[in-house]
């Protein structure tokens, strides 16, 4: 009976936290303003889910070291962003935004998953990025994240094949001297396959916490992520979590058949104990 009682109520306190979950924003792709008109169809963000990464390149992280891709995957999902160091607005609202997001999820950064900035400028160096990842690290404040948070440059030909492999687009404007871009940020699995994309330059905590559990094949996460994922799938149109009103709506009814079941069972009983007074 009691056990009747508890499944009865986690089904009611599931779909209302589906219901609850549901009332959220999310951000839609952002092109720099600086951006002339004839250049805005050559960048952007094309997803290729599933497809997986060139974990064969090679980069240097921030201490200056040559490292393989590979060498960052194999155990935990990884949020990916691409940025150039010296970006004079777009790169910094995305990485402020990321970190703002990050400090919002109860999975820490080195833990539970890692993450990758790239810098697509081939002539910036791990000097500058030593430097972008201090001032990262001091503002998400988080012990052993600076064993998760990594800070690459590379070559023209590796940020090519890296950058196309996931569909971002850019180009560089001689006239302005700064990249051209789109804004976002990608989810990839421990095997190194893009789970997810999201735009803009603010992200939901709650979508980027299931993004991270459904690439990590619930390995992270609670019970109640799992149960998330029931009620709300991941749109590649809009690159969030929506809510999936019939999943929800048939919690519900099971939630009320088992209250409704517990009730009768209930009533059942004490009727017999009344009638053998």
């Amino acid at each position: 009976m009691k056990a009747t009682v508890r499944s009865s109520l986690f089904y009611l306190l599931s779909s209302i936290i589906c219901l609850l979950f549901s009332i959220s924003a999310a951000p839609a792709q952002i092109l720099d303003s600086n951006v002339p008109p004839p250049m805005l169809r050559e960048v952007g963000i094309d997803q290729k889910l599933s497809a997986p990464l060139p974990l064969a390149l090679s980069f240097q992280d921030e201490t200056g070291r040559t490292m393989q891709l590979r060498q960052y995957f194999g155990e935990k999902p990884v949020i990916l962003a691409f940025v150039y160091y010296e970006c004079p607005m777009l790169c910094t609202q995305v990485l402020n935004g990321l970190v703002e997001s990050l400090r919002t999820l109860s999975f820490d950064v080195g833990k539970q998953f890692d993450v990758i900035t790239v810098s697509f400028d081939p002539g910036e160096t791990p000097k500058l990025a030593a430097e972008k990842k201090a001032s990262y690290l001091k503002q998400y404040d988080r012990a052993g994240a600076e064993q998760g948070w990594h800070f690459l440059t590379g070559d023209s030909a590796a940020i090519r094949q890296l950058t196309s492999a996931v569909g971002f687009r850019y180009k560089y404007d001689l006239v302005t001297d700064q990249f051209a871009h789109a804004s976002g940020i990608m989810v990839i699995t421990p095997q190194g396959k893009i789970a997810r994309y999201f735009y803009g330059i603010e992200y939901s905590g709650r979508d980027l916490r299931l993004a991270l559990v459904e690439a990590s094949q619930n390995k992270i996460g609670s019970p109640v992520d799992v149960l998330l994922l029931y009620c709300f799938h991941y749109d590649p149109l809009t690159g969030k979590y929506g809510l999936v009103i019939m999943n929800v709506l048939r919690l519900a009814g099971i939630a009320t058949v088992m209250a409704l079941g517990t009730f009768m069972i209930v009533m059942f009983r004490r009727d017999r104990r009344e009638n053998r007074r």
